[in-house]
């Protein structure tokens, strides 16, 4: 029996995918980018309001190897106190909703909040129900939206780098 598998795993060769073109292609552009905007790396504090866990699935994707995702001179941190970005997933639920705004507070100007998946843009399957009270915009003003359910991770990048240009375009004017 595993003579066989040895022999599949032989013919098969290796069965992983390459990574994406675009990774390749813009790896040190997204991270000169990055230090030309802020200066530094960019921080982000993500906050999970009531979601299913599918967007917070792909935004763990982004810290592996394949995407790499400090090495771009990003990276999540633990206190709102430190982070550049709040990127927010899940339906805002009732009872997150005051942690939610308090985050916000506690995050230091200028802050810069992204909404990532359909639920944390306007509620997605869930609506506005008992428990939910729809999308992030309804507690904090949302400077940019990345949609999808859940958005693939090199989207979600896509999205983080364009929030940051527009907030820097915003900002400096």
């Amino acid at each position: 029996m595993m003579w066989e598998v040895l022999k599949q795993i032989a013919k098969t060769g290796i069965a992983t995918e390459a990574p994406p073109a675009a990774m390749e292609v813009e790896a040190i552009h997204i991270h000169d980018e990055i230090l030309r905007i802020l200066g530094r790396a960019l921080t982000i504090r993500e906050v999970d309001a009531g979601s299913c866990n599918g967007c917070e699935l792909e935004l763990n994707a982004l810290g592996n190897l394949y995407y790499n995702l400090e090495g771009l001179g990003i990276k999540f941190v633990a206190s709102p106190r430190h982070a550049d970005m709040l990127l927010i997933t899940g339906p805002i639920s009732r009872n997150m909703s005051t942690a939610l705004a308090l985050t916000y507070e506690a995050t230091p100007s200028p802050k810069l909040v992204v909404a990532v998946g359909d639920c944390a843009i306007n509620g997605g399957i869930f609506g506005e129900s008992y428990a939910t009270i729809g999308g992030a915009s309804k507690v904090l003003t949302v400077d940019y939206e990345i949609p999808g359910c859940p958005p693939e991770p090199i989207v979600i990048l896509q999205g983080i780098l364009t929030a940051v240009r527009y907030k820097l375009e915003n900002h400096t004017k």
